[in-house]
């Protein structure tokens, strides 16, 4: 009696369907696996830009006209909201609204600066609007991968745009109507524009309060 078996040939058949199934197999896996990866990725980018411009915005809204010392202790103040374009520098302002959830001794004011480094828009903040000279702030990477940044403020004396804010800055001593006309204008809108390697241009109007 002729006993039931496989023959060589089936199963060189059979093993060569199996891994014909266990590559297609692990080719969609793969893909999964790298797709999966790469949403990972635009996520965490799509959050990361979610709460850089988050805190622009916060900060823009809580600018308030209070003019600071001069860290470097020339004896000069520095206007309520300054933007010249140097050393990096994008625009500095005084803000309110600080939160103190832990109760610590500072003030609910703090002098804040932005500027472009390396690729990066960086956050720069004081303890205080007036800290001690030659204080050094404290930074924060709020966002990467950025080519270029323009910061612009809409004058409300000639309703138009301007790169440079204030108009007008003195310098030396000034009397208590220099500080008013000079150091403490608002514009009444900034318009903040980012150019993002991977998003491309990014633009943000903030209304800025009286």
């Amino acid at each position: 009696m002729r006993r039931a078996g496989f023959t060589l040939i089936e199963v060189v058949i059979a093993i060569f369907i199996a891994a014909i199934m266990f590559a297609i197999g692990y080719r969609a896996l793969n893909q999964a696996m790298v797709d999966r990866e790469s949403l990972n990725t635009s996520q965490t980018r799509v959050t990361e830009i979610q709460k850089g411009m988050r805190v622009v915005a916060q900060d823009f809204a809580q600018i308030t006209a209070r003019a600071a010392r001069d860290t470097q202790g020339n004896g000069e103040l520095q206007a309520a909201i300054s933007s010249s374009n140097r050393d990096n520098t994008l625009v500095t302002f005084s803000r309110t609204g600080w939160s103190n959830p832990a109760g610590l001794q500072r003030p609910a004011e703090e002098r804040v600066r932005y500027r472009f480094i390396d690729g990066s828009l960086v956050r720069e903040h004081w303890f205080s609007v007036d800290p001690a000279l030659n204080t050094e702030p404290l930074q924060r990477v709020l966002l990467t991968h950025v080519k270029s940044v323009e910061v612009r403020f809409l004058d409300p004396a000639s309703r138009t745009w301007k790169n440079d804010w204030p108009p007008l800055q003195p310098s030396g001593a000034v009397s208590p109507l220099q500080i008013d006309e000079a150091l403490l204008p608002r514009p009444l809108a900034i318009e903040f524009t980012l150019v993002l390697d991977d998003w491309g241009r990014v633009q943000r109007l903030f209304e800025i309060p009286t």
